[in-house]
């Protein structure tokens, strides 16, 4: 039962306006809204496609952002998995000090904990779609039977961040039809932040809050997130280059060290902005989906839609992706001379 103050209804009381009852699309005799983010306890009832809730003290506006992410029966594969593996993370995470870890290159660790949420995931996904293919961080490429399906996953993007006992980390899950990204998901599970997004249906927030980018226009107003190139890493030089040029035109520049934190916070208007050069499909395939349906623009850093490929990303509202693009993106390649015929 719902308490008062909060509350999830399609037959609104007589007190509220009918403006705001017509927000909500009734289900079948007045049922409750239930989606895969519902409490326990709440299985089994029938829900409608959309719903609201109501809170006291909210504008209008603030409720049209409250409506239930109409998930398909994918997205609800994908967040069971997501938050399987999360539990699991979360138990790591608080005794961290006693993973096992092993090296697998300089600055980029392999802990248990990565291993075991890669392997809840491709479990739990591999249950319900067993002829879908994967690329994942650890498991690398598998194909499967459906060529047309892919699921892009990395089971704990942070690492270092896990690691070293600092809560920004993620688990990110893509999802890619005839070579189109057309679903993404981003779950800290310390924050219980689940960022989700399909094509064509709108980016949401733990459900319910519908994200959109940040409206402002200007760069000089911005804040703005990169990832840095450490130790073992290419592109020092050039990341130098960017920087000094990027910190004389925005407000701020930040670092968190998720590049699928960076995404969702940019889809989310949090960041302004975000780029990042040699990071992998895993790291942003979600993300990329996710700024797109919030109303963003992604692009590679030459402005073209090969950022899997090229392993490089920028993202922003139109006008701010613009801007930043000038400011750290590629120059455009050079047309080539035209023939002279004599």
């Amino acid at each position: 039962m719902a308490s008062r103050g909060q509350y999830e209804l399609h037959h609104p009381p007589p007190s509220l306006p009918r403006r705001a009852a017509a927000l909500s699309e009734p289900g079948e005799e007045g049922i409750a809204c239930v989606s895969p983010f519902s409490p326990a306890g709440t299985a089994g009832r029938r829900a409608p496609r959309r719903a609201v809730r109501f809170a006291p003290g909210r504008s209008l506006a603030e409720r049209r952002l409250e409506t239930v992410m109409p998930a398909s029966a994918l997205m609800n594969v994908m967040v069971g998995a997501a938050r399987k593996a999360g539990r699991s993370l979360a138990r790591d995470f608080g005794e961290v000090e006693q993973l096992q870890v092993s090296i697998k290159g300089p600055a980029n660790f392999v802990s248990a904990a990565d291993l075991r949420a890669e392997e809840i995931i491709h479990a739990e996904l591999s249950k319900a779609r067993p002829d879908y293919g994967f690329l994942m961080e650890e498991g690398g490429t598998i194909a499967g039977r459906d060529a047309s399906h892919r699921w892009i996953v990395d089971p704990l993007d942070g690492t270092t961040n896990f690691l070293h006992g600092i809560p920004m980390f993620a688990i990110s899950i893509g999802l890619e039809r005839e070579g189109q990204l057309v679903a993404g998901l981003i779950y800290n599970p310390i924050s219980d932040e689940l960022f989700a997004a399909e094509k064509g249906k709108g980016a949401f927030l733990n459900d319910k809050r519908r994200l959109r980018v940040a409206a402002r226009k200007q760069l000089a107003d911005v804040v703005v997130a990169t990832g840095i190139p450490h130790r073992g890493r290419t592109g020092h030089k050039r990341f130098l280059n960017e920087m000094q040029e990027a910190m004389q035109d925005v407000a701020g520049i930040r670092r968190t060290g998720s590049a699928a934190l960076d995404l969702a916070w940019t889809a989310a208007g949090r960041f302004d902005g975000y780029w990042e050069r040699n990071i992998q499909a895993w790291d942003m395939a979600a993300g990329i989906v996710i700024v797109r349906e919030a109303g963003g623009i992604c692009t590679d850093l030459s402005g073209s839609d090969q950022m899997l490929a090229k392993g490089e990303v920028i993202c922003g509202n139109l006008a701010i992706h613009k801007a930043l693009l000038g400011v750290v993106g590629d120059p455009p390649p050079e047309p080539h001379p035209l023939p002279v015929n004599d």
